[in-house]
């Protein structure tokens, strides 16, 4: 089983480190900062094997040249769909990548919207997906488009209930109170802020999720809910049918009202 530890970047950014029990080495998601993951890894003995890049913003990949200063072997797997410096093993759809210094399968899934190449890994029950979905919501449209990305959060619906959702921030309770927008008397939703506001009132993170926690609470996941179908017709004036179009209506009201 991985050991999988977040490690606290930024103002609310989370590098994920996993390693296999008693290895000397680890892997990194989308380390936008390299100063606190070196800390970690000298304070842990550890030498970084390999970077996991889920897609190009800074605040994920701003950590590549320094990193591949420290560790010159380090192998960097990302998007080959999008330009990233320092990436040595692009990646596309179905690829299962040789992980060095890691034993585990994950295969890549692309998964766009939030940017035109992002992917996603997914293996050993979790899936690291960057800035696709969140906890209780989704990343904004970026160069995607909206259709991609509703239709890459419905791809992401159809995985196992108990897979665990491992994002890139610390956006939970904060999508939470737009998820009670949509759908203000989901006891799930009201429930899920509790408990949230819990583990961040003792310092802990909101993450990992679950996928089985995500569908019962994150909007953007629920577009063929009635409920949530219910909400964007009246923010939309309109009547909706199509899964695309009642998501773009859900992330434009995030988008203008609420973020």
């Amino acid at each position: 089983m991985l050991q999988i530890t977040p490690i606290k970047a930024f103002d609310d950014n989370y590098i994920w480190v996993l390693r296999n029990p008693g290895a000397a080495t680890a892997v990194a998601v989308d380390p936008g900062d390299e100063t606190p993951l070196l800390d970690w890894l000298e304070e842990n003995s550890l030498v970084l094997s390999a970077v996991l890049i889920t897609h190009r913003h800074y605040d994920h990949v701003g950590g590549i040249p320094e990193l591949r200063t420290v560790f010159p072997e380090l192998k960097v797997f990302g998007p080959a769909g999008e330009s990233i410096k320092g990436v040595t093993e692009p990646l596309h759809e179905g690829d299962r990548p040789v992980i060095p210094g890691l034993e585990a399968d994950f295969q890549v899934l692309e998964v766009p919207g939030h940017t035109a190449g992002h992917i996603a890994y997914l293996g050993e029950g979790a899936l690291f997906c960057g800035d696709t979905l969140f906890a209780a919501g989704c990343g904004r449209v970026f160069d995607g488009t909206m259709a991609q990305l509703a239709d890459s959060l419905q791809r992401i619906a159809r995985l196992p209930a108990e897979t665990k959702v491992y994002c890139a921030h610390e956006y939970t309770l904060d999508n939470l109170g737009f998820a009670r927008w949509v759908e203000p008397q989901s006891e799930a939703v009201i429930q899920r802020i509790e408990a949230e506001q819990g583990k961040r009132q003792k310092g802990e993170p909101t993450l990992p999720s679950s996928l089985q926690l995500e569908l019962a609470t994150n909007p953007f996941l629920r577009t063929q809910v009635p409920s949530v179908v219910a909400a964007a017709e009246k923010v939309s004036g309109k009547t909706l049918t199509d899964h695309a179009e009642i998501f773009k209506v859900i992330r434009q009201w995030k988008d203008r009202e609420y973020d």
